[in-house]
C-alpha cells in the first residue's frame, strides 16, 4: 500500500463530511426521527434538479438553496400528512420522500441529456475524485469539498453551541420548551434546514444514499455508551471521524486480500461506521449485549453473596452458642444454588466476610457487620410495608428481600423514622 497526498485529502474531505453529519445526526436519534434524515436526503434531489434546470449551473449557491427549500417542504409535508391523515410518522415519511426522490431521479435524468451530472454520483459519491477539484486558497490548492464540509462543520458546530440548552430541551421534551419560552417548532425547522445543507454538502463525497450511515450510525453508537448529551456529541464524532480513517484504508487494502485492486471508499466507510455500531453493541460498559450479561451476572453474584451473609446471621441468631457451624451442603439447599454458592463463599473468605473450616461455614466480625445492615433494611422495609403501606397480607418477605440488597445506611435511617423506631418486625423478630 502507497500512501499519497490524494490519500490524505480523501480522509480529510470523508472526515469533515462524517463529523457534521454525526453532529446533526445526534439531535435526529434522541427525537425518534432517524428516518427523517434519510427521507431529506432523498428528498432533496428534486431541489438539485429544479436548481439546475433554473439556473443551467452546477454552482454551489443554487444548489444549496433549492435543496434547503426541499428540505423544509418536505418536513412540512410529513408534519401535514402526520396531522392530518392519521397515518403514523414513519408512514408519512415513507409518502414523501419516495415520491419526492422518484421525482428527482427524473429531473436529474433530464438534466443529466444537457450537462454531465450523473445521477450515480448523487446516489454514491466521488469522494475518490475530489481531490482533483481544487480551488486555490492562501496560495495552496485545497480540494473544494474540504472548504465546502469544513464551512458546514463549522456551520453545524456554531448552531450546537449556540443552541445547545434549546436543543436539549427540544430534542427530550417539546412541550416543556414551550412552556419555557422556546420555540421547540422554529429549533426543529432550523435543524431540519441545517440537515438537508448538510446533505447536499456531503454529495460530492459520500452521495445521498450513504450520507444517512453518517447521519444516523455515529449518533447511535455514541448513545449507546453514554447518556450525557455533551459526551454523546463528541463521541459521535470521534466514531464518525474514526470511520472516515478507517473506511479509506480498509478501501485499499482489503480487497487486496481477495485479489481486488480497490473498492468504493465511500461505501467503506459507510460499513466501517455499521462495524462500530456492532463493537459497541456487543461490548458496550454498560448497554452492550455482552456488558449487560456481565452485569447481570455480578448483580445476580453480588445478591447471592448478600443472601449467604443473610442466612449465616439468622442461622446464628437463632442458634445455640454451641451449635454446629453452617455447612456448604446446608447453605445449597437452603438458597437453592450450587456452582453460584460455592463461588460466593470462596469470594466471601478472600474478602475476609466468611470463615471456612472444612466446608463448615461462620461469619468473621466484619462479616457479621454486614450481615447485620442487611438483615436489619430486610426488617425495616417489612416492618414499613406492613404498618405503613398495609401491606400485611402480602408476600412482605419476598419484596423486602428484594429491597435490602439496594438499601443505604440513609435509607434505612428513613425507614427507622417513618416506622416508629420499632424494636420488632411484623413476624416478631428482633431488629438489629
Amino acid at each position: 500500500m502507497e500512501w499519497t497526498f490524494i490519500d490524505t485529502w480523501i480522509v480529510v474531505v470523508g472526515s469533515l463530511s462524517a463529523a457534521s453529519c454525526a453532529l446533526l445526526g445526534n439531535y435526529l436519534v434522541l427525537r425518534r426521527m432517524s428516518m427523517m434524515g434519510d427521507a431529506i436526503s432523498h428528498a432533496v434531489l428534486p431541489g438539485l434538479a429544479i436548481a439546475f434546470l433554473v439556473t443551467g449551473t452546477r454552482d454551489s449557491l443554487p444548489m444549496l438553496l433549492g435543496a434547503i427549500l426541499i428540505g423544509v417542504v418536505t418536513t412540512l409535508l410529513i408534519q401535514s400528512i402526520d396531522r392530518l391523515s392519521g397515518l403514523d410518522r414513519g408512514a408519512s415519511m415513507g409518502v414523501v420522500f419516495t415520491t419526492l426522490f422518484a421525482i428527482g431521479l427524473i429531473l436529474i435524468r433530464q438534466a443529466a441529456d444537457h450537462v454531465d451530472l450523473d445521477p450515480s454520483c448523487v446516489l454514491y459519491g466521488a469522494i475518490e475524485l475530489t481531490p482533483l477539484d481544487t480551488v486555490l486558497l492562501f496560495g495552496h490548492d485545497i480540494p473544494r469539498a474540504v472548504i465546502t464540509s469544513g464551512m458546514m462543520l463549522i456551520a453545524n458546530s456554531i448552531f450546537v453551541i449556540v443552541f445547545f440548552k434549546e436543543l436539549r430541551i427540544t430534542a427530550f421534551d417539546p412541550n416543556l420548551a414551550t412552556t419555557m419560552g422556546i420555540n421547540a417548532n422554529l429549533m426543529h425547522y432550523l435543524l431540519m434546514t441545517l440537515v438537508a445543507a448538510t446533505t447536499v454538502a456531503a454529495f460530492e463525497s459520500v452521495g445521498s444514499i450513504l450520507v444517512i450511515a453518517m447521519l444516523i450510525v455515529p449518533g447511535a453508537t455514541a448513545h449507546l455508551i453514554t447518556d450525557r448529551l455533551g459526551n454523546m456529541l463528541t463521541l459521535s464524532v470521534v466514531f464518525a471521524v474514526l470511520s472516515a480513517v478507517l473506511g479509506h484504508l480498509g478501501a485499499i487494502t482489503v480487497p487486496q486480500w481477495f485479489g481486488f485492486q480497490d473498492t468504493s471508499t465511500a461505501g467503506m466507510m459507510a460499513l466501517t461506521t455499521g462495524l462500530l455500531f456492532v463493537l459497541v453493541f456487543f461490548f458496550a460498559p454498560r448497554y452492550g449485549v455482552i456488558g449487560r450479561a456481565l452485569n447481570q451476572l455480578r448483580l445476580g453474584l453480588s445478591i447471592v453473596g448478600d443472601d449467604i451473609l443473610g442466612f449465616l446471621y439468622r442461622y446464628q441468631e437463632l442458634s445455640t452458642p454451641d451449635a454446629a457451624p453452617v455447612s456448604v451442603n446446608t447453605l445449597q439447599e437452603a438458597l437453592n444454588a450450587e456452582s453460584s454458592v460455592r463461588l460466593m463463599i470462596w469470594r466471601l473468605v478472600r474478602r475476609g466476610l466468611v470463615a471456612a473450616n472444612r466446608e463448615k461455614l461462620t461469619l468473621t466480625g466484619r462479616g457479621e457487620e454486614i450481615a447485620k445492615g442487611l438483615v436489619r433494611s430486610h426488617r425495616l422495609w417489612e416492618t414499613y410495608l406492613c404498618d405503613v403501606m398495609g401491606y400485611c397480607h402480602a408476600d412482605v418477605h419476598r419484596y423486602a428481600h428484594e429491597f435490602e440488597h439496594v438499601t443505604d445506611s440513609n435509607l434505612q435511617e428513613k425507614l427507622r423514622e417513618v416506622t416508629g423506631s420499632p424494636h420488632f418486625d411484623p413476624h416478631q423478630r428482633s431488629i438489629p
